[in-house]
């Protein structure tokens, strides 16, 4: 079935922010006498939501405050403000996606307030606008399917006719849920954590639409 709505992913496909956030959760951590690596900060507990994250981040034995996820999202919402750079031909991909006479949405388990400061200043927030879906509007997060079918469903598009792009395993668990075809999208990182998924790669917009054109689009 050719493609009629393509999903993306925020953090670490639309955006290289992966890193910057890492960062950022590795110095306040460190605040907090839990001191950890930037890289294996991401590959211990990055993905699904920030409650999540802070729920393993206690079981690993951090000592963090009450209020702690709310206090780290004031702390993103500052850093994406000052810009993280938008992967290279977004806007030219988001283009040929239309012009083949396909939809875009993002569907993201970050707040839209963050959205709106790694997507503003590009003008990728205000292009999207309605098309933005995120899990703390509407009651789901990836790796359940809902998100992604909410904006399926917003779209007019039966789930079979969509792709999902999604840097992280979360996003494949959710893509097939919900019966929808899939893209690792890994030129930020995540590589390995996606390979041994199994599935299908992609390292730039560039083959990204060569992905999408092998399904049929364009």
């Amino acid at each position: 079935m050719t493609p009629e709505l393509v999903i993306f992913d925020c953090d670490g496909v639309l955006v290289d922010s992966e890193g910057p956030l890492a960062e950022l959760a590795v110095e306040d951590l460190a605040g907090h006498g839990f001191v950890v690596e930037a890289e294996d900060f991401h590959d211990r507990f990055v993905g699904g939501t920030l409650v999540d994250v802070e729920r393993r981040l206690r079981e690993a034995g951090a000592a963090l405050p009450e209020g702690w996820c709310d206090a780290l999202y004031l702390k993103v919402f500052d850093r994406m403000d000052e810009g993280v750079p938008v992967s290279a031909g977004v806007a030219e991909l988001l283009d040929w996606i239309e012009a083949q006479g396909a939809q875009v949405a993002v569907a993201s388990n970050g707040p839209m307030r963050k959205m709106q400061g790694s997507l503003g200043a590009s003008g990728l927030f205000a292009r999207l606008g309605s098309r933005l879906f995120s899990a703390h509007d509407h009651g789901t997060a990836k790796p359940e399917p809902g998100l992604l079918l909410k904006a399926a469903e917003a779209a007019g598009v039966a789930p079979g006719a969509c792709v999902m792009v999604d840097d992280s395993p979360v996003g494949a668990a959710a893509a097939e849920a919900a019966g929808m075809r899939f893209f690792g999208y890994v030129e930020h990182g995540n590589g390995a954590k996606m390979e041994a998924l199994g599935v299908p790669l992609v390292r730039s917009m560039a083959e990204l639409r060569a992905g999408l054109e092998g399904l049929g689009l364009g």
